[in-house]
């Protein structure tokens, strides 16, 4: 299919990363709190700053797309 889409910029400001965080890599702190989990998943901002952790890759975009955030998978 042959079709033009005129999509509207990405907004920088608006845009998160999620990524999978192994939960042996967190502080000690965080990872009783995983509560034997192995990997979550991080949202970060685009200047890197860590802005959640949760329990898994639906979730993160959930959360992104609740907060008018725009989620992109980070391998």
């Amino acid at each position: 299919m042959n079709a033009k889409h005129d999509f509207p910029p990405l907004d920088a400001a608006r845009m998160v990363y999620v990524r999978p965080v192994a939960v042996i890599d967190l502080p000690e702190d965080v990872q009783q709190m995983a509560e034997g989990l192995e990997t979550l998943y991080a949202l970060h901002s685009t200047d890197g700053e860590r802005l959640a952790l949760v329990r898994d890759r639906g979730l993160a975009f959930a959360l992104a797309l609740q907060n008018d955030l725009a989620p992109v998978n980070v391998h």
